[in-house]
């Protein structure tokens, strides 16, 4: 059974998420391989907008882990966590001369993978 948890994976995704997959990645890349614990308190803390939705997969990620799996909170970490590009939303911006010109409203992907920590 000790065996069986070990290699569980549970992953959580939000797809379409109205911020730029770069500046996402910047929030990501603070909680990977982060006991859950600690991820979320540095979310909460964090003063970058894409803190709140990778807070919110990152809850759901445990909450699956929890339900689903039957797994203990205090012993998931952040496995994997990744932002994938979505769907570009391409709108116009009048310029002069009655030119005009692109502005990209970028999508993200959200995923973030919990599992439980081997002990040593």
């Amino acid at each position: 059974m000790a065996n069986n948890t070990n290699s569980v994976e549970v992953r959580a995704v939000a797809k379409y998420v109205r911020m730029a997959p770069r500046k996402t990645r910047m929030v990501i890349d603070m909680i990977r391989n982060l006991p859950v614990a600690k991820a979320l308190e540095v979310l909460q803390f964090s003063t970058r907008a894409a803190s709140e939705p990778v807070e919110k997969v990152l809850r759901s990620a445990i909450a699956n882990a929890v339900n689903n799996n039957g797994l203990r909170a205090d012993d998931l970490y952040v496995k994997l966590a990744y932002v994938d590009e979505g769907p570009t939303l391409k709108r116009i911006r009048p310029r002069a001369k009655g030119s005009a010109s692109r502005i990209n409203k970028r999508t993200s992907h959200i995923t973030v993978v919990v599992a439980p920590r081997k002990e040593a």
